[in-house]
């Protein structure tokens, strides 16, 4: 290892020298692996570097033989990322020992908060700029489900939104961790948001880096219709976040992306609020067309997207948080950004 490069809380960014390959960048997760120092020999797993990954460019750090975590002291019994070399025993907010056990054992219901649920984790930030623009002060929990990076401490922008007040806690489920509770289920998780840290809005989105293959059921987003299921089955307001773009070479993604169209419209059996953005023009046609699809099963309410552009640009200087989704800015995807952020005005609304 050269140097530490920065950190957020859960993870920090080295220089490492690989033999034939000189400096990269990698990340180390100290809870899991230790706390590299400089001179330190580092374990990695190079497979993001080799495959080109987008999302998470990094070396990973494996072990630092040298320098090893201590031994974990407990309490909790729930293992994540379980019979893997870097499983991890957490306290679950759902488990026998936990002090929220009694309030969570016979928990049934959200009691009508609203439920967002997106497909990418790049719509938390644009979700909480429409929402909190409308309804400043909002208390707002993100469930992170397991379908994509597996530890919160991956997420600069769950750091970036914390300091800055926007997002007041995370819960990490099934699989991941790293959360300011655990959980072991979808529906733990909401009641835990809302009962546990008081919620007045959850957000459900996939941690960073989702999984695509070109298929119409192969994606990890199937995961956002049944958080509708789930939402809708304790009582909470389930609203669908569209994935829109117009800055996506690939023709499934341009407009409404199919992930949306099949976790809606198919995935979801329950019934959902669908904020669709009124994007104007030929594209914004384009947009209210497709999602026209899905109102026998859900009900599409129109959301004006005027002065989001503005309140989104804010937001990323105020914040410190980056605008980006597969590698595009704010205005080389706007109509992303904005249906997002539209989402997020409509659930204001419902708490007026």
């Amino acid at each position: 290892m050269q140097d530490v490069r920065r950190e957020w809380p859960g993870a920090v960014e080295l220089t490492v020298l690989i033999d034939d390959d000189g400096p990269r960048r990698a990340l180390a997760y100290p809870a899991l692996v230790g706390r590299p120092e400089p001179g330190d020999t580092v374990l990695l797993n190079t497979t993001a570097l080799a495959m080109g990954l987008g999302t998470g460019g990094y070396a990973m750090v494996v072990a630092v033989p040298d320098r090893l975590p201590p031994d974990p002291a407990g309490p909790g019994h729930l293992v994540k990322a379980r019979y893997t070399p870097l499983q991890a025993t957490v306290l679950g907010a759902d488990e026998q020992d936990s002090p929220h056990h009694g309030l969570l054992r016979e928990a049934d219901s959200l009691y009508g908060a609203p439920v967002i649920v997106a497909d990418l984790h790049s719509a938390l930030p644009p979700i909480l700029a429409g929402l909190l623009a409308e309804r400043p002060g909002t208390r707002v929990v993100y469930v992170m489900p397991d379908g994509g990076a597996l530890p919160a401490w991956f997420s600069m922008s769950i750091a970036q939104l914390r300091a800055a007040g926007a997002l007041a806690a995370t819960v990490t489920v099934g699989q991941a961790f790293g959360g300011d509770l655990e959980t072991v289920t979808v529906h733990t998780g909401l009641l835990a948001a809302r009962l546990v840290l008081d919620a007045e809005v959850i957000v459900v989105a996939q941690g960073p880096g989702n999984l695509g293959t070109g298929t119409k059921w192969g994606f990890s987003g199937v995961s956002a219709g049944e958080a509708i299921n789930a939402a809708a089955v304790l009582d909470g307001r389930p609203v669908g976040c569209l994935r829109v773009s117009e800055g996506d070479t690939r023709e499934r993604h341009l407009g409404v992306s199919h992930h949306s169209l099949t976790a809606y419209g198919r995935v979801a059996l329950a019934r959902a609020q669908i904020a669709v953005p009124e994007l104007g023009g030929p594209f914004g046609q384009r947009v209210a067309a497709a999602a026209a699809s899905l109102g026998d099963r859900h009900e599409l309410v129109p959301v004006g997207v005027e002065g989001l552009r503005d309140v989104l640009a804010a937001a990323e200087k105020d914040w410190g948080v980056r605008l980006s989704t597969m590698g595009r800015r704010l205005d080389e995807d706007l109509a992303y950004f904005l249906t997002a952020a539209a989402a997020g005005r409509h659930t204001a609304a419902l708490l007026a």
